[in-house]
């Protein structure tokens, strides 16, 4: 439907030194996920703190990774967890989509982690993947699960700001992945991973009910879209899992850009940072790499890292 885009290649930010690493461990996790390769390191859910430190996840291994600005890693948070997708919150503590535990608040500076929300209606979620929070605070966050065309039973939850109430938006989907709100805050974009796409959920009513979700972007190859970011013109960002490319798609869905990695095709959540906004920040887990590259189009600034 499209021309190919332009392509470039990442350069390494930073590879997870050997140290790190567990050799010749094995999880409950990665037999299942990743069906029994070995994993001593999984990378996702990138986010800067306030300092300009990028804190990256292992999922298998229940531990949270401080890079600073030079690409010096070190394992700064550490508990019996899978730890996915996070965010800082106001006050310093990282909220976590834990595929195990459900949503989980650590607190680096007491090497505490306590469950925030692990049930809904009294039943325990899936496998909480991902979270994007809004401006007013409203926090939302995908339960995929094992979820897939075979048993679409992947959810889109919200906390309501103020009120702390757990709502469910969105229920039988193939997959909920990562999750980003547009500038106006009126529609979410929801990756979709089995589904192969991205979804468009326009939020009505202050974002208290969703209406008319379809797809915006259907691809290809690959395993499927997994983390979603997007900048001050909402164009959108791609991470196409399986496949070992990042996208860049224009906010009318056209492809802009094609950001490929030399090594690994688990390319699985991004962020904006670094000088002025002005990179991109990307995990390709099955090699413990995060790779960045300068973005060629305005409007680069994150949103919605801290609340």
């Amino acid at each position: 439907m499209f021309a190919a885009p332009p392509a470039v290649e990442a350069e390494v930010f930073c590879r997870i030194p050997d140290a790190f690493r567990r050799h010749g461990e094995t999880t409950e996790w990665a037999q299942v996920q990743l069906h029994g390769a070995a994993a001593p390191v999984f990378l996702e859910g990138p986010v800067f703190d306030a300092e300009g430190n990028l804190w990256v996840t292992d999922i298998p291994w229940g531990r949270l990774f401080r890079i600073d600005p030079q690409g010096r890693c070190e394992v700064a948070f550490e508990y019996a967890g899978q730890p996915n997708g996070m965010k800082f919150l106001a006050d310093g503590r990282l909220l976590v989509a834990d595929h195990h535990l459900g949503m989980v608040i650590c607190d680096p500076a007491t090497g505490k982690a306590e469950p925030w929300f692990d049930r809904y209606l009294l039943e325990p979620f899936l496998g909480c993947n991902d979270l994007t929070i809004a401006s007013n605070g409203d926090i939302w966050f995908t339960d995929q699960g094992q979820s897939g065309w075979h048993n679409p039973n992947g959810r889109l939850f919200r906390v309501k700001a103020g009120s702390g109430r757990l709502e469910l938006m969105l229920d039988k989907i193939p997959s909920p992945n990562g999750l980003v709100l547009n500038k106006a805050e009126t529609a979410l974009f929801l990756a979709v991973t089995r589904a192969n796409a991205v979804w468009r959920v326009p939020l009505v009513m202050d974002g208290a009910v969703v209406s008319k979700v379809g797809t915006y972007i259907q691809l290809s190859g690959g395993s499927g879209p997994d983390g979603l970011t997007i900048d001050e013109d909402d164009n959108l960002v791609v991470c196409h899992v399986g496949f070992g490319a990042v996208w860049l798609f224009s906010n009318r869905g056209e492809p802009m850009l094609r950001i490929d990695v030399p090594e690994g095709r688990y390319t699985t959540n991004a962020v904006y940072g670094g000088p002025g906004n002005k990179w991109l920040y990307f995990t390709e887990s099955s090699t413990g790499t995060v790779y960045r590259t300068e973005m060629p189009v305005p409007g680069r600034a994150i949103r919605g890292a801290r609340v």
